[in-house]
């Protein structure tokens, strides 16, 4: 945890995953966020209750922050929720478009009226265009940004096994609001941001999308295995075991076929010559490789690779990652006592903050929030 946005407020009308993250990560950099839910409370409190109780989701997403409720059909919640945008540095909200303007909230007229306000909406398809009035989840978006096409086996399609359709808003919207800030300590100014689903993962998709719109080349399905590398992907080893390993150049490939495959001769094959040949033949490919993979034990196979100086690594279940010696954790405090999330990814080189982070219970922060922010 950190306090470089110490003193930055943060008023975030969130629910499900998009706009928590986002919230997340700037209330662990230092900035106060209140979490505004329904009276029922972030409908992601009910995805599960496999962490003491409480939802995984919520947990992950919600250290940090205070919780107040508001039920914006009642007019007095509408006047406090316009007096904390008018006080806050940053408004973030994830509801469907046109929910806050039929409350009589317009983003961009308060951002008119409050210079300095960062406003960051974040939705399915966008404010505009034919999709933009629709509800829009992960999986509904990773089908329609063509995620789901490449993904998953020559059988048939696969949801990517995380949010990342969410992560990505969530991300995209963190950093504009980021740079928005940089801006307004240089400016002055605040700024109107806008971010969907399917744009933050449709930019993800650049290199399939390039791919066929200039190559004509239409990604295939291929499971644990690079689209367009070849060999890269996971591959048995004599016990069972999985390991993944990536031929990235000509030189590892050399290498590969010398130190892994024990054949020398194969890296001038007409039919494995290059990568593109590869491809072509990579049925072929991979059937030698899982020959030669099968007569290895994993740990031979990795040492294998490691002299070759090609890339390795296991193919871990869950139960595994719980246990792998890399992975950083983060104690937060709940109602049920403390948990150990996986820690976020960036490591900073001065000391970090001993703050220990709570998951707010539902309008815990209601009464002294309505105290603080009344006419």
């Amino acid at each position: 945890m950190q306090d470089d946005l110490n003193g930055v407020l943060v008023v975030s009308l969130e629910q499900a995953v998009a706009a928590p993250y986002a919230s997340s990560r700037l209330a662990d950099a230092g900035a106060r966020v209140i979490k505004i839910e329904r009276p029922e409370g972030d409908f992601a409190r009910n995805y599960d209750t496999m962490v003491k109780g409480e939802s995984a989701y919520f947990v992950w997403l919600n250290r940090g922050k205070e919780s107040l409720c508001l039920d914006l059909r009642e007019k007095d919640d509408r006047a406090l929720l316009l007096r904390m945008i008018a006080r806050a540095d940053v408004f973030i909200e994830n509801l469907k478009p046109g929910t806050l303007a039929k409350f009589g909230v317009e983003l961009d007229a308060l951002c008119d009226e409050h210079n300095g306000l960062i406003a960051c909406s974040i939705s399915g398809f966008g404010e505009e265009g034919p999709y933009s009035k629709l509800k829009a989840y992960d999986l509904i978006v990773q089908g329609e940004a063509g995620l789901c096409a490449i993904t998953g086996t020559a059988h048939g399609p696969a949801r990517v096994g995380v949010s990342v359709c969410d992560i990505a808003a969530g991300m995209t919207a963190h950093a504009a609001i980021l740079q928005a800030l940089f801006r307004r300590e240089r400016e002055g100014h605040g700024r109107r941001i806008r971010v969907s689903l399917f744009d933050a993962l449709a930019d993800w998709m650049n290199v399939p999308f390039l791919q066929y719109a200039y190559g004509g080349y239409q990604n295939q399905r291929s499971g644990v295995n690079h689209p367009s590398i070849a060999p890269y992907g996971a591959f048995p080893t004599g016990e069972g075991k999985q390991v993944i390993f990536s031929v990235q150049n000509q030189r590892e490939w050399y290498a590969f076929c010398e130190h892994v495959m024990g054949d020398a001769a194969l890296a001038e094959d007409p039919l494995f010559k290059t990568n593109m040949e590869r491809l072509d033949n990579r049925s072929e490919l991979e059937s030698r490789v899982r020959a030669r993979f099968s007569e290895l034990r994993i740990a031979s196979a990795m040492e294998l690779l490691e002299r070759s100086g090609i890339a390795y690594g296991r193919l871990n279940s869950i139960a595994e990652l719980a246990e792998h010696p890399h992975l950083r954790r983060l104690t937060v405090n709940t109602d049920a006592g403390e948990v150990h999330v996986i820690a976020p990814g960036a490591l900073y080189g001065d000391s970090a903050s001993e703050r220990v982070p709570t998951v707010p219970s539902i309008g815990a922060q209601s009464a002294e929030m309505r105290e603080e922010f009344s006419e």
